[in-house]
């Protein structure tokens, strides 16, 4: 008995006793009734408490059934086994699973439950459990009440206390796993069929081919993927022939039939092709997958015939009658997604002159070297024709939408052709050096004909070799225009270096307590006529051309020399200086020398010295990367992710980089007082960045709401206009001198 109920029995006593005599005192009366009013008061809080109490009790068998309900019934069993792996202790899942009635499990050696062939891993598996404390996991085949088998996965751990030991498991039945792990071992070897086998997503898009596919068509599955299967396209099927097949497939979901199609060699053969739709469960088509055979010995004839009706003899290439239905093609096709192509009408240059004096077997020697050197020049999946003698030409398709940059691409192709067939050949043994005269012509919307494209670059080409041959000439003016401006810009810049017209401009960074940490070296070319070109439009010209090596080389060398001249300075020896790295200097095989080197000749401390990459450029080829990445951070070098935000990078490759800081591009800043959806971005980078760990600085912050913003959220550093603009060194090192 509690305290309350004994308090109030004594009261209970005592008043009694005072109303007994109350007849005689009647003072004593009044004292009797305020202990009745005290006991009634007592009695209605243990009315309380034992209602407490009750309340606590159910509660209690509540969350016992509960418990109970969590451990019986959990979709995975629960087993305990005693030091000598008898089963002590069971749930009804794990019963279940065993297809035995828990009561006889109880005190049953477990083993007797594992099948033969996997009695020897199972006691191994218990062994180590028992010797060790980590979570030990095993797949075995367990019996199930004798007379079925179900394949199962064992987590197990040794559980001690003072008493003994005990194994506790965790079973979970893993026989849908294993069924379909097995069909796609047995769809793995079925893909390895003697069959070419292509599956492509819905909208036809390479995804997978298995090795037939290789063997019959010569094209490896890195050359495959990401095409479509025009890549094997003949051109001898015309329209209506697609037209019906697809049909079929719209509406049976399947195709088979005779096709004929080209290897990688440029060889036609003929398969028999069959095409079956993979749908959805809601019907729509996910996938298709293709399947085929070589069936050439039966068409071998008929392929000859095809042959010499629509390739050179000599050469290989298409002759003049392939070549005008292609460009028929090509022009319906730009005509209906807007984009430019571009006919290359091609002349060598005094060839007459090397038949004559060297005989015709040489000049075939000749045009056999210069077919090849073309179709190594072009991209896979243009055109290259022989029209007869010394002229070919060169159909590009699919450039850009706009007109002058869609000229720049194919006066890129052109230069690139005229200087492959200027290399030196060896004919017979003898050394002949030969170039060529170059047509081009544009072609989108405009209405041309076939016809007129060929005369229109036939015209360009007299063009050229009136202005001394060896040259490419645009049938539309404006277009030789931006070629020729092209042009002069990359003989100009080939000498910049040398010239010293390249320099380093220095934009200052700070911190969130506007203390100066750093700055970016940013390139700048200082030319005599020009005057300040911009990088916008030399460095993707020193892109493509070769020239940004050297000149990244030089930007890696003097910023290193900088950061070695600020070490002398106490205003200036702590800051660290970022310069960005193209993905053509980054790719070099001996890129991570070049920077050890480097460094090891400027005698600086690699923390000083920051490597700014693209998103893209990391994410082009990751293994590669990482790896390149990390000897760099062994080196003692920071790493930033320039443009964060405006490429594809997922958590899953961020967590891969030995990153340091993330750079968020100006283009979120601009709006990101104004605009939500920059703000979120925003926002969500520099949530990121903290989550990973990483500095997080912001460039292009040219007003105080941007600033603002950026220092609420908490960004770590700023890089813009509002504090400075790039500066020439001399200017640099004076604003630290005045701040200092």
């Amino acid at each position: 008995m509690g305290k309350k109920p004994r308090e109030a029995a004594a009261l209970r006593s005592k008043a009694e006793a005072q109303l007994a005599d109350a007849p005689t005192r009647k003072t004593s009366a009044r004292s009797a009734e305020d202990l009745l009013h005290e006991l009634r008061v007592h009695q209605i809080e243990l009315e309380m408490q034992n209602d407490e109490l009750r309340q606590a009790q159910i509660a209690l068998e509540e969350s016992r059934d509960r418990y109970v309900d969590l451990y019986e019934f959990a979709p995975v069993g629960y087993v305990t086994l005693d030091h000598a792996g008898m089963i002590a202790e069971v749930n009804l899942t794990a019963a279940a699973l065993l297809g035995v009635d828990r009561k006889k499990l109880i005190k049953h050696r477990f083993a007797g439950f594992v099948a033969a062939d996997s009695h020897d891993h199972w006691y191994r598996h218990f062994s180590l459990t028992r010797q060790g404390q980590s979570l030990q996991s095993c797949e075995l085949v367990l019996k199930r009440n004798g007379d079925s088998h179900f394949h199962a996965q064992l987590d197990c751990v040794n559980s001690q206390n003072c008493d003994n030991s005990s194994v506790r498991i965790i079973l979970t039945d893993i026989s849908a796993r294993k069924q379909i792990e097995d069909e796609l071992r047995i769809a793995a070897i079925t893909f390895q069929s003697s069959e070419g086998i292509v599956v492509t997503d819905a909208d036809g898009i390479i995804l997978r081919v298995n090795g037939a596919f290789t063997k019959l068509t010569g094209y490896s599955e890195a050359e495959a993927v990401g095409k479509t299967p025009a890549l094997l396209s003949s051109g001898r099927h015309d329209k209506l022939f697609y037209q019906r097949m697809w049909t079929s497939m719209r509406q049976e979901h399947y195709w088979q039939g005779e096709m004929w199609n080209k290897r990688k060699n440029g060889k036609i053969y003929a398969e028999w092709l069959a095409i079956s739709a993979v749908l959805a469960p809601d019907g729509s088509i996910t996938h298709y997958v293709g399947s085929f055979s070589d069936i050439t010995k039966d068409g071998e004839a008929e392929a000859e015939i095809h042959r010499l009706a629509y390739y050179d003899p000599l050469t290989q290439l298409p002759n003049r009658r392939l070549l005008i239905d292609r460009l028929g093609q090509a022009l319906a096709a730009s005509r209906r997604n807007g984009h430019y192509g571009a006919l290359l009408f091609l002349d060598l240059d005094n060839f007459k002159t090397l038949n004559d004096t060297r005989g015709h077997d040489v000049g075939d020697l000749l045009l056999i070297e210069i077919a090849h050197r073309l179709n190594v020049s072009v991209r896979e999946g243009d055109t290259v024709g022989r029209l007869g003698g010394d002229e070919f030409v060169v159909m590009l398709e699919d450039l850009s939408e706009d007109a002058q940059m869609a000229a720049l691409q194919a006066g890129i192709v052109g230069m690139k052709v005229r200087d492959a067939i200027a290399m030196p050949y060896m004919l017979k043994g003898l050394e002949f050096t030969g170039t060529a005269s170059i047509g081009v012509s544009l072609f989108c919307n405009q209405g041309d004909s076939v016809d007129d494209l060929l005369k229109h670059a036939d015209l360009a080409m007299y063009h050229a070799k009136e202005s001394g041959r060896n040259s490419l000439r645009f049938f539309d003016p404006e277009m030789q225009a931006v070629l020729d401006e092209r042009s002069a810009m990359e003989s100009d810049l080939r000498h910049a270096l040398v010239r010293k017209q390249l320099s380093l401009h220095y934009q200052i960074q700070i911190d969130a307590t506007h203390s100066l940490i750093g700055a970016e070296a940013l390139l700048r070319w200082e030319h005599p006529e020009r005057g300040q070109v911009s990088p916008a439009q030399f460095i993707p010209l020193a892109e493509d051309t070769g020239l940004i090596l050297p000149i990244g080389l030089w930007v890696l060398q003097t910023a290193c020399a900088q950061i070695k001249a600020w070490s002398g300075n106490p205003a200036t020896r702590g800051l660290q200086l970022a310069i960005n790295v193209s993905a053509r200097q980054f790719r070099q095989s001996n890129f991570v020398e070049q920077v050890q080197q480097t460094l090891a000749a400027s005698s600086i401390d690699p923390q000083y010295l920051k490597i700014e990459l693209t998103e893209s450029l990391v994410l082009d080829n990751v293994s590669d990367t990482v790896i390149k990445m990390n000897t760099l951070k062994e080196m003692g070098v920071s790493l930033s992710m320039d443009d964060f935000g405006t490429g594809y990078s997922s958590l899953s490759y961020l967590k891969l980089l030995p990153l340091d800081q993330l750079k968020i591009d100006q283009s979120f800043v601009r709006n990101v007082a104004s605009d939500a959806n920059d703000a979120a971005i925003v926002k969500a980078i520099i949530t990121m960045g903290r989550t990973f760990g990483l500095h997080v600085i912001a460039e292009g912050v040219e007003s105080s709401e941007q600033h603002e913003f950026l220092d609420q959220h908490g960004c770590h550093g700023y890089q813009g206009y509002l504090f400075g603009k790039p500066m020439p060194i001399d200017q640099f090192n004076e604003w630290v001198r005045q701040r200092a």
